[in-house]
């Protein structure tokens, strides 16, 4: 039997708010296929997914996947097949399932595949309830095939963080890239198994005979040093002559 999702009260969030705004350069810029794109744009729109999926801190060569990139160039599967591929992807699994308990990891999909932060603790705890009984591709799965994904972002748009900026407020909602890609748990975890240890840097002392010898001349120059001295203010005092 399968469970059903557990039900939460979507609360009042910038998304959810009917704007009126001209467009501008705070707006979201959107990366669709809709229509014929040129070879630099479908760059531009890869990078886009790359950026909304592992976000800008996680955009390394060993995370690329170029087999899903030259399907959607051929146009042989969509955006969202794409962000699907991205999302259940070894280095995605690896670099965030991993490294974060359900909670914080269904906050982290729910903010880059549906583009809003998470309602309440209740519904980070219905999505963890599916994760942890469907696994991460079906979890994936359901945001993609969810009415929310379908009605703002469709088969050919790359994923957003909708209405970060509204006119009404002096400050938007920070950009979900600034949250850390794991948390305070597993930075434990790193510290346990030997991580971020401080280790002094370790003074160097020569051997004794080479600090002996280095003695003897640092004395002897300052002998000469003081003997040079003193012989110029005798000659200066005319008593002897250089």
């Amino acid at each position: 039997m399968t469970i059903p999702l557990l039900e939460y009260p979507p609360s009042s969030q910038n998304q959810r708010v009917a704007g009126y705004e001209v467009p501008g350069d705070e707006q979201p810029k959107l990366y669709t296929t809709a229509h014929l794109l040129s070879p630099s744009q479908m760059d531009d729109l890869i990078r886009a997914a790359y950026s909304q999926i592992f976000n800008e801190q996680q955009i390394l060569t060993s995370n690329r996947q170029t087999f899903l990139e030259s399907q959607l160039r051929f146009g042989q599967i969509t955006v969202r097949d794409f962000i699907r591929g991205l999302a259940t992807s070894e280095p995605f699994w690896q670099r965030n399932y991993q490294a974060n308990n359900n909670y914080r990891f269904v906050q982290m999909c729910v903010q880059r595949i549906l583009g809003r932060d998470v309602y309440s603790e209740r519904e980070k705890l219905a999505w963890s309830i599916v994760l942890a009984t469907k696994g991460l591709k079906n979890f994936i799965d359901a945001l993609l095939n969810s009415n929310e994904y379908l009605e703002n972002f469709g088969d050919d748009t790359v994923p957003y963080q909708r209405r970060r900026i509204i006119p009404q407020r002096t400050q938007g909602d920070l950009p979900f890239a600034r949250m850390p890609r794991y948390g305070e748990d597993y930075r434990t975890q790193l510290q346990q198994l030997g991580y971020f240890k401080y280790q002094p840097i370790k003074s160097y002392y020569p051997p004794a005979p080479v600090r002996l010898l280095g003695a003897v001349i640092t004395t002897a120059g300052a002998v000469v040093l003081l003997g040079g001295t003193i012989a110029v203010a005798l000659a200066a005092w005319g008593i002897i002559s250089l």
